[in-house]
Order: structure tokens, then C-alpha cells, then sequence
């Protein structure tokens, strides 16, 4: 587990744009599964996940015309209760920090993994979740 001041600036990366953080199974299945849509964020202290992850879906939640119902995040490492709660609802995809859901009640939609997040600009994740969001929002 990491400690809570070194994880706290990634974590406000995402808060403080209107990112919910969900530190509790109870409240991953809450927000998964609520009407509309929600996009669910895994953190992550890898450098993907601040390269390319965490600015990737800023950019994609300002600039889209249609945006998520909800926007959340887990925190690997931090959160294990909670991060395994939000997994259980991205399967068949195998575990994967950082990595993106988009669902749509209650219902997985669109996922990006690890492997697609490693080696893609942040431009190229937020384009792909934009085309998500136009078509599932």
C-alpha cells in the first residue's frame, strides 16, 4: 500500500476536476450502478498514469460534447477494497492499472488497458474516449 501523502497530488489530479473518489466496495457498486453514464478512472503511481491516463481523460471530459452522467476513480495500491469492487464490474478484462471504464447502466461499454494507454499520447486516449462518449453518452 502506498502512503496517503504520496498518492494525495495524483488522487487531486482527478478530484479536483469533479472526479468522485470511491474508497469503498459499497460505493463503486453505488455509482457503477446508477441510469446514465459513468467513466471510472484506475489510478495509478506509474509514470502511464500521469503521462498519458490521468491527462488524457481531463482532456477528453472538457473538450467532448457529451460527457459522462458521473466521473470516478479507484486508486491501485491505495484503495483494494474498492479497486477490486470496480474490477469485478470491468471483467472479462484482466486487472490493469491504470486502465479506463466507461459504463452505461451499469453496463460496461468501452474499456482501455494498460496496454493501451503505454506508448499513446494523452491526445490519442482522450480522442478515443471523445468517440466513446459520442456514442455512448
Amino acid at each position: 500500500m502506498y502512503p496517503e501523502e504520496l498518492v494525495l497530488p495524483m488522487k487531486k489530479e482527478l478530484t479536483d476536476v469533479g472526479f468522485e473518489e470511491l474508497t469503498t466496495p459499497d460505493k463503486v457498486e453505488s455509482v457503477v450502478n446508477t441510469k446514465g453514464t459513468t467513466l471510472v478512472v484506475v489510478n495509478s503511481v506509474c509514470g502511464c498514469a500521469a503521462r498519458n491516463a490521468r491527462p488524457a481523460v481531463k482532456m477528453a471530459v472538457k473538450d467532448s460534447a457529451h460527457k459522462p452522467t458521473k466521473l470516478a476513480t479507484v486508486f491501485a495500491g491505495v484503495d483494494k477494497d474498492a479497486v477490486a469492487k470496480a474490477r469485478e464490474f470491468m471483467l472479462p478484462y484482466p486487472p490493469s492499472s491504470p486502465s479506463i471504464a466507461l459504463f452505461k447502466d451499469g453496463e460496461l461499454v468501452h474499456m482501455i488497458e494498460r496496454h493501451h494507454i503505454e506508448g499513446r499520447s494523452a491526445e490519442m486516449i482522450a480522442d478515443n474516449l471523445k468517440m466513446a462518449f459520442d456514442e455512448y453518452c
